[in-house]
C-alpha cells in the first residue's frame, strides 16, 4: 500500500494526463445487461509510447478493472506482452495508473483492459433510464460523456485534444435497437443476444462517443449531398419527429454551403430519450435530446416550443463543424464550441424562417450574457480549468450567450462576406484537429486583412464589459468607457470597442473603434451638410445601434429625454427600443439611474406590440414588482396596476384566440402577455383564464384552450390555489399524470410552485422530489417558485438537504436548487444566513453558482436601499397607476 501511494503521489492533483502515451484507435466491445443494470467490456487501445516509460496513465472512474495487458507491436514476429505489476485506480483524480516492471519502449502498442460497472442513475457516463411500453416499465441505456464522463464507461484518454478513431460493438438483447456514432456494419445473433458492430469512426474526442440501447421507432430523409438523416423516437411517436427531421436536413445543407465543407460523417441520427441531464448533446453522428426538444405535435405544441426546438436542432447540428470537426484543444476554450453553435443556429433558422425575426430575438441571448457578466463573480470567456469536476461550471451564460454575442459583434465589424470567408478557412485548416481561440483570431486576421487579436483579447481574456457614458455638447459627443458592475464597484479594465451610433435617422450613422477611456466625436464635421437640427423635437442619438455590441450605454439627461420621445413617437427599431429599456433597468440596479426614471421610461411603451420588446418589458416589470415588494411594499398594488395598464393595449389587440394570418411571434407574445397580467393579479384576466380552464377540464377538445395560452391559464389556477382551496392544485396534478407529451408535463411543472400559499408550495416541492417526476425535470419546477414563497422554499431546502444532495448531487441538477431558491432574496441578512448554511454544507459542484447567487442577493439588497431613498416614488407611482391609455 505504501509503495502504491508513492507511485500515485507523482500523478495526483494534475488537471491533465502525463504524456507517456497517446491513443490512436479504440476497439471497444460492451455487453449490456438491462435487467441487472450492469455492463462489462473490453477495450483494445492502439497507442503510441512517446518516451521510454514504466507507467501508462489514463482516465477511469467508477469502473472495476479485471485484467490489463500491453503488447509491443513494433515487430509482428517479436511482439512482447507485458502485464502491470500494479493497477491503481484513483477515484479522487479519476485516473488509472498502470505500473510495469519492464520499460515500455518508444513505439506502437496495444493496451487491452477488461472492466465492468453498473449502469448508473445519474444521467452521465453510461446510464440507465426508464420508459413505459404498453403499461410495462422498461429500461434503456444511454451515454452522456461531455465533458469528462467517457471515463465512467471505459478506460480512456478523456481529453478533447487526444483524438482517436473508434470501432464499437455492443451485445444487447435481440429485440432491442443499438445506435452509435457510425452506421451499423454487421449484426450477429447468438441466442437471445445480438452483437451489433458499427463502422470505424474518423478521429474524434472521447466526449463525442455515444451509444443508445432501447426500443425505438424512426423516420428518415436524405440531404442534397446524400446524407441519411434519421430521427429516433419513443414507440408510436415517430411522426412527432417530422418537424425536427425537416430542420436537420435543411440546416445540414445550409452549414455545408456556409462553411464550404461537407458534413463530415456518413449519417446523422437524432434520438429522443426519456431522461437526459442537459437539453441535448452533439455526439458525432448521434445527437441525443430530451423528448421535449426533439418531438413536436402540430396540434398540441406551442409556437414557442416549435421555435425552441428548431434552434436546438440547428445548434446541435452546427457542432459537427464547430466542435466535432474542429475541436477545442482544452475546455478553457469551451466558448469556441458553444458560442459559435449558438450564433450560427440563429443564422440558420433566420434563413429558414425569416418571418420569425430570429436576429431580433437573439437579443435575449445578449441580455442573459450581460446579466451574468456584470457580476464580480463572473469569469473570462477564456478561463483556467484546474480540475475535471470544475468544467461543468463553465457551461454557462458566458460561454453560450456572451460568446455568441461577441461573434455577432465581430461579424458586423468585419462584414458578412469577410467573416464567412475567414470561418470557412478556419474550418478547412483545422478539420479533424484541435484549435485554440488564438488560432481562430490568427485565421480571421489573415483572411480579413484586419488584425483583430488585440481587440478581441480585451473581450475574451478579461471578464466583464463596459458601460459607455455619452454626453452631448454643442455639436460634439463625448464617449467614456468604464467597467460595468451591478455591485457598483469599479475597476481599471478597458476594452477596444466597436462603437456604432445613429443621429435622428438610421440613414445617418457612424462607426468607430473606442480604443481609449475617452473619445470625442465632432458630429458637425463627420456629418457635414447632413446633420439634422438638434433642436428638432424628433431628433435623437442612439448609441450601439441595433444592440450589435456587448456593452451598455448611459446617456446624459438631454439625450435620454430625446430617446424617450423617439420611443413614444415610434421612431426607433425594435432592437433599439429593447436595448434602451434593458440598459436603463440594469443601470438602475447598479445605482447609476433612478428608479423613478425607469418607471417613466416604461410608461412610453404603452402601445408596444413587438414580441421582443414586450417580452423584455414584462421581464423588467416582473423584476421591479419583486424588488418593490421588499423596498416599498405599500406601493406594490399601485405598481402592479400601472403595469397592467401598460400591457392592456397589446392584450386587447391580441385577444385570447389566434387571429387568422397572424405572425408567429404574436402567438408567442399572447401567452406571455396574459401570463404577466395573471402574475400582476389582474382580476379580469384571472376570471377569463379560470373560465377557459374549467372548459378544458370538462372537455379536453375545447377551442377555448390553446397551446400558446395554456401556461397563462395554469398560472391563474395556481395563483389562487391554497391548502384550504386546493381543487385547482389537484386538477393540475391530475393533468400532469394524464399528460401524454413531455411538453405538457413541462408546462405544468413550471407553474406548480407558483402558488403564494407557503404550505401548498411545500406540497409542490415535495411532488418535484417524488418518483412521479423524472430527476431531469426538477429544473422546470424550481424555476417557477413564487416570489411570495421564497422564504418557505429556503426552509424546505435546508430541511431536505440530505435527500436533495443524495438524489441530485452527483449531477449538475443541484445547481438549479441553488440558483432558483437563493437568487430571489433581497437582503444582506438573508445572504449571510445562506452563506453560513453552505459553509457547513460545501459542495464543489455548486461553488460558482453559489457565489454568483449570493452576489445577486447582495446587489438587490443595495438596490432596495437605493429605491427607498427616492422620495418622489409615491406621487409618481400613484400618478402612473391612475393614468389609463
Amino acid at each position: 500500500m505504501e509503495q502504491k501511494q508513492k507511485i500515485l503521489a507523482q500523478f495526483k492533483g494534475q488537471s491533465r494526463l502525463p504524456n507517456f502515451a497517446i491513443p490512436k484507435r479504440y476497439d471497444l466491445h460492451l455487453n449490456t445487461d438491462l435487467s441487472a443494470c450492469t455492463f462489462s467490456g473490453i477495450v483494445r487501445i492502439a497507442l503510441t509510447i512517446l518516451n521510454d516509460t514504466k507507467f501508462i496513465v489514463l482516465n477511469a472512474l467508477e469502473l472495476d478493472v479485471h485484467g490489463v495487458s500491453y503488447s509491443n507491436s513494433n515487430s509482428n514476429s517479436n511482439a512482447l506482452s507485458y502485464r502491470p505489476s500494479h493497477v491503481i485506480l484513483d477515484e479522487e483524480d479519476e485516473i488509472l495508473v498502470l505500473v510495469f516492471d519492464d520499460v515500455l519502449g518508444v513505439g506502437e502498442g496495444i493496451l487491452e483492459i477488461e472492466f465492468s460497472a453498473p449502469l448508473n442513475g445519474h444521467l452521465k457516463g453510461f446510464y440507465k433510464c426508464t420508459y413505459v411500453d404498453g403499461g410495462v416499465k422498461k429500461n434503456m441505456a444511454i451515454t452522456q460523456f461531455e465533458a469528462v464522463e467517457a471515463r465512467r464507461c471505459f478506460p480512456c484518454w478523456d481529453e478533447p485534444a487526444l483524438k482517436a478513431s473508434f470501432k464499437i460493438s455492443l451485445d444487447i438483447p435481440k429485440e432491442l435497437m443499438a445506435l452509435s456514432n457510425m452506421p451499423v456494419l454487421d449484426e450477429k445473433l447468438n441466442g437471445d443476444i445480438k452483437t451489433v458492430s458499427f463502422e470505424e469512426s474518423p478521429n474524434m474526442s472521447t466526449y463525442l462517443v455515444a451509444f443508445v440501447v432501447g426500443s425505438l421507432d424512426y423516420i428518415e430523409d436524405t440531404t442534397a449531398e446524400g446524407i441519411k438523416v434519421r430521427v429516433y423516437c419513443p414507440l408510436g411517436k415517430s411522426e412527432q419527429g417530422r418537424f425536427s427531421l425537416n430542420i436537420a436536413v435543411k440546416v445540414l445543407d445550409y452549414f455545408t454551403k456556409y462553411f464550404s465543407m461537407s458534413y463530415p460523417l456518413p449519417k446523422l441520427g437524432m434520438v429522443a430519450v426519456p431522461e437526459f441531464g442537459g437539453g441535448a448533446m452533439e455526439n458525432n453522428g448521434l445527437i441525443v435530446y430530451r423528448e421535449n426538444l426533439l418531438l413536436y405535435d402540430e396540434l398540441h405544441s406551442s409556437a414557442e416550443n416549435k421555435q425552441t426546438l428548431a434552434i436546438c436542432v440547428a445548434h446541435e447540428v452546427a457542432h459537427h463543424w464547430f466542435g466535432n470537426l474542429v475541436t477545442l484543444a482544452w475546455w478553457s476554450d469551451l466558448w469556441l464550441n458553444e458560442g459559435f453553435a449558438t450564433w450560427i443556429s440563429y443564422m440558420a433558422i433566420d434563413t429558414l424562417f425569416p418571418e420569425w425575426k430570429m436576429w431580433t430575438q437573439f437579443l435575449q441571448q445578449t441580455a442573459r450574457g450581460l446579466v451574468i457578466d456584470a457580476l464580480e463573480e463572473s469569469h473570462p470567456i477564456e478561463m483556467e480549468i484546474h480540475s475535471a469536476r470544475s468544467i461543468d461550471d463553465k457551461f454557462d451564460a458566458i460561454s453560450y450567450k456572451k460568446g455568441s454575442t461577441l461573434i455577432q459583434m465581430l461579424q458586423i465589424y468585419l462584414g458578412d462576406d469577410n467573416f464567412q470567408k475567414a470561418l470557412s478557412e478556419y474550418i478547412k485548416r483545422y478539420a479533424w484537429k484541435n484549435a485554440k481561440t488564438d488560432d481562430l483570431w490568427a485565421v480571421i486576421s489573415e483572411e480579413s486583412g484586419t488584425q483583430i487579436n488585440l481587440m478581441m483579447d480585451t473581450w475574451t481574456k478579461q471578464m466583464g464589459y463596459p458601460v459607455i457614458y455619452v454626453k452631448s455638447s454643442d455639436n460634439t459627443l463625448e464617449f467614456e468607457q468604464s467597467h460595468f458592475l451591478l455591485s457598483g464597484q469599479h475597476s481599471d479594465s478597458q476594452w477596444i470597442i466597436p462603437i456604432t451610433f445613429s443621429l435622428g435617422s438610421y440613414n445617418k450613422h457612424k462607426n468607430f473603434l473606442l480604443e481609449t477611456k475617452f473619445h470625442v466625436v465632432d458630429i458637425s464635421k463627420d456629418f457635414a451638410g447632413t446633420i439634422p437640427n438638434t433642436g428638432d423635437g424628433n431628433f435623437w442619438i442612439k448609441v450601439n445601434t441595433s444592440q450589435s455590441g456587448f456593452y451598455r450605454v448611459k446617456y446624459d439627461d438631454k439625450l435620454e429625454s430625446q430617446l424617450r420621445k423617439a420611443i413614444e413617437n415610434n421612431l426607433l427599431s425594435d432592437t433599439d427600443k429593447f436595448g434602451i429599456l434593458d440598459d436603463a433597468y440594469a443601470l438602475c440596479q447598479a445605482g447609476h439611474q433612478s428608479f423613478s426614471s425607469v418607471l417613466s421610461l416604461i410608461n412610453v411603451y404603452r402601445k408596444e406590440l413587438d414580441y421582443i420588446v414586450t417580452s423584455r418589458l414584462i421581464y423588467v416589470c416582473n423584476g421591479i414588482v419583486n424588488i418593490a415588494t421588499e423596498a416599498i411594499p405599500d406601493l406594490v398594488f399601485e405598481l402592479k396596476q400601472f403595469f397592467i395598464n401598460v400591457l392592456q393595449f397589446s392584450a386587447t389587440k391580441l385577444g385570447w384566440a389566434a387571429i387568422p394570418g397572424e405572425d408567429h411571434s404574436s402567438a408567442i407574445l399572447r401567452g406571455k402577455i396574459y401570463g404577466a397580467l395573471v402574475s400582476f393579479d389582474d382580476d379580469k384576466t384571472h376570471d377569463e383564464a379560470m373560465q377557459r380552464f374549467q372548459a378544458y377540464v370538462r372537455d379536453r377538445k375545447t377551442t377555448l384552450f390553446s397551446a400558446d395560452t395554456k401556461k397563462a391559464v395554469y398560472l391563474a389556477v395556481m395563483r389562487k390555489a391554497t391548502v384550504s382551496s386546493r381543487n385547482g392544485f389537484e386538477s393540475m396534478l391530475q393533468l400532469y399524470r394524464e399528460a401524454e407529451t413531455a411538453e405538457d408535463k413541462e408546462e405544468i411543472l413550471r407553474i406548480l410552485a407558483a402558488c403564494p400559499d407557503p404550505d401548498l408550495l411545500v406540497e409542490a416541492l415535495d411532488f418535484f422530489m417524488s418518483e412521479e417526476v423524472r430527476e431531469q425535470d426538477v429544473i422546470y419546477g424550481l424555476s417557477g417558485i413564487s416570489f411570495e414563497g421564497r422564504h418557505r422554499a429556503w426552509e424546505w431546502f435546508k430541511e431536505n438537504w440530505e435527500p436533495i444532495f443524495n438524489k441530485y448531487g452527483p449531477n449538475f441538477l443541484l445547481t438549479n436548487f441553488v440558483r432558483d431558491i437563493i437568487t430571489p432574496f433581497c437582503s444582506n441578512e438573508e445572504a449571510d444566513e445562506i452563506e453560513a448554511f453552505f459553509a457547513t454544507h460545501p459542495h464543489e459542484t455548486v461553488a460558482m453558482d453559489l457565489k454568483q447567487s449570493l452576489e445577486q442577493v447582495r446587489i438587490k439588497a443595495r438596490w432596495v436601499e437605493f429605491i427607498r431613498q427616492d422620495h418622489s416614488l409615491p406621487d409618481l407611482i400613484n400618478k402612473l397607476a391612475a393614468y389609463s391609455s
